[in-house]
């Protein structure tokens, strides 16, 4: 649906259960709907409802669809074993953005996957994720500091692909906080970043005509960089692009 003005994009929300003291609420980051209205965008939140025929109304009227962070998926529900690392996320959360991501899947809309939003675009296309890198990857280069403060790495993109051009190329640096990553890239996916230790750290469409990029990295978040806004830019530009060939056809 065209919003020529501001495309409207949607941001998945997290679902937290109720507490002891608490009652169960949904929650998403400033940072994500700051940045998109920063890169040109009109941010919607789409709450966890697991409503399949609301969800295709909704994703009617979105011009494209932030993947937000979060805890990390249930292995079990990929096949995988349990893990004392593992945090899973709340099933409704779960189980909500796994119907989001095929429906984004299927209708080919422009997608930025962050975090395990990234991996669940990966999930989806029959990939796989190593469940704690310290384990599956001993040699692997830290990916988060372990008392929760700001940690950086280098990010080294792949040549030729939609994020090398976004960036300019070359050699990042970016913010980490990630004890898994992405094993085996889905099927009509490729990689479009490695940290120096070979963990991938970003996939994207084969497709050119697609623009699904995930990101192991937060650009949303206080600790990105200046150069993290043109992915967002150019993620709003894609859903501008689509929205006017969509028009044309009609």
């Amino acid at each position: 649906m065209a919003h020529p003005t501001r495309p409207w994009i949607g941001i998945n929300a997290d679902y937290v259960p109720a507490g002891k003291t608490t009652v169960a609420h949904a929650r998403v980051n400033v940072g994500y709907f700051d940045t998109v209205f920063a890169a040109g965008g009109l941010p919607i939140v789409l709450p966890p409802l697991n409503q399949e025929d609301v969800l295709e109304f909704l994703l009617d009227q979105l011009d494209g669809v932030v993947l937000t962070g979060g805890l990390d998926l249930d292995p079990r529900r990929w096949g995988q074993p349990p893990h004392a690392a593992v945090q899973p996320m709340a099933p409704r959360r779960e189980d909500n953005d796994r119907q989001l991501v095929q429906q984004i899947i299927k209708r080919k809309l422009p997608v930025l996957g962050i975090g395990v939003g990234m991996q669940l675009i990966n999930q989806a296309l029959g990939g796989s994720l190593y469940l704690h890198l310290p384990e599956d990857l001993p040699r692997a280069m830290p990916h988060r500091d372990p008392a929760n403060t700001p940690h950086r790495h280098a990010v080294l993109l792949e040549p030729r692909t939609r994020i090398d051009e976004i960036y300019g190329g070359g050699e990042l640096r970016v913010n980490s906080s990630h004890h898994q990553a992405v094993r085996l890239v889905g099927s009509g996916l490729r990689v479009g970043a490695r940290s120096p230790d070979g963990v991938i750290e970003a996939v994207e469409a084969i497709d050119p005509n697609w623009f699904c990029i995930g990101v192991q990295w937060h650009p949303e978040s206080d600790t990105a960089s200046a150069l993290d806004l043109q992915l967002f830019e150019s993620f709003i530009q894609a859903c501008l692009r689509q929205d006017q060939t969509l028009g044309l056809a009609a």
